[in-house]
């Protein structure tokens, strides 16, 4: 059964701005011969890393809402070099829009259900594509999206 984590996303204040530090990221890791990857890291573990990675996302909270995801390619856990237990979790560098929802603050991660995650975005209109993301949310909280 498919499973999905939903996180905030610390210091972004726009899916342009995650999207930003994916690409610095990326020309970062090309610089330093390391593989094309992205991941996040996290202090603990998901427990049910099988089903994550079994055709699961990473939902992103933004200024308030679920905003976008990232699919799950791996989980991986390792010891930092201070002894401490963490987690690598690998996404798929690409981002995807999904239609907005209110979320509020919380700490840590929260699983999904496959049936609880929000519909991605059809950004395949130009009006979809040239609408800027802040009216979108407005949109959304209006409940017209």
């Amino acid at each position: 059964m498919t499973l999905h984590l939903l996180k905030l996303c610390v210091g972004c204040e726009s899916i342009a701005d995650l999207e930003d530090w994916i690409a610095l990221s990326m020309t970062h890791r090309k610089r330093q011969g390391l593989a094309l990857e992205q991941a996040h890291t996290t202090r603990m573990v998901p427990k049910r890393a099988y089903e994550l990675t079994d055709g699961g996302s990473l939902y992103w909270v933004i200024k308030g809402q679920v905003a976008c995801r990232q699919p799950i390619l791996d989980i991986r856990p390792f010891t930092d070099s201070q002894g401490i237990g963490r987690c690598h979790i690998v996404l798929e560098p690409v981002v995807t829009v999904v239609v907005p929802r209110p979320h509020r603050a919380f700490q840590g991660w929260r699983y999904l259900q496959d049936h609880e995650k929000p519909n991605d975005l059809g950004l395949n209109s130009a009006a979809m594509q040239a609408m800027p993301e802040e009216l979108r949310r407005d949109l959304a909280n209006l409940g017209l999206l």
